[in-house]
């Protein structure tokens, strides 16, 4: 089934992961983890997202999202903030004059670009946000549980809420809706 289809049940919570192309770690600098917090406040503010759980790790981003059809499809938002985000994230590489691996960072999103052949210059997003849909009470705790201890897991932090972004930290720079 495409994605298009997965991600369009009507009022349908869903787990999704947004990941950099090659798995490329952008997320390790501060500014470009508010860079994103930003547009996705943004889409809760003016285009009806409801996100319920997230974490910023450092080449993806998992969320517990929904999307009401009165809103428009769920597809549609998540196309239109990869495509937003990509140009401003570059955009911030480009001009940040901290940033020391900016040319192998463009290097990679051309050639990303060229392999995947949908963006003719550069690509920053892989293509799918691998959406399932959260149909009972068990799969939400599960997804929501796997979502705060990824940086554990990862060895960034003892314990979920010391991870500054992830709505398992109660400062949190992003505020969730209570559980779904």
């Amino acid at each position: 089934m495409s994605e298009f289809f997965k991600a369009n049940t009507e009022d349908a919570p869903y787990f999704i992961t947004l990941t950099t192309v090659g798995w490329i770690d952008i997320f390790t600098r501060q500014t470009y983890c508010h860079e994103l917090i930003k547009n996705l406040q943004f889409c809760q503010q003016e285009r009806g997202l409801e996100i319920y759980a997230y974490v910023i790790m450092s080449s993806h981003i998992h969320m517990i999202v929904r999307r009401q059809v009165r809103h428009g499809l769920l597809s549609n938002l998540l196309r239109d903030f990869k495509s937003a985000t990509a140009k401003k994230l570059i955009n911030l590489i480009n001009e940040n004059p901290e940033e020391s691996r900016k040319g192998w960072l463009m290097h990679l999103f051309k050639y990303y670009a060229n392999v995947e052949k949908q963006n003719s210059e550069l690509m920053f997003w892989q293509k799918t946000s691998h959406p399932v849909e959260l149909f009972s009470n068990k799969m939400i705790d599960q997804k929501l549980r796997y979502i705060h201890w990824n940086p554990v897991k990862a060895g960034i932090v003892i314990e979920p809420h010391q991870y500054l972004f992830s709505s398992a930290c109660p400062e949190s720079p992003l505020a969730v809706l209570d559980a779904y």
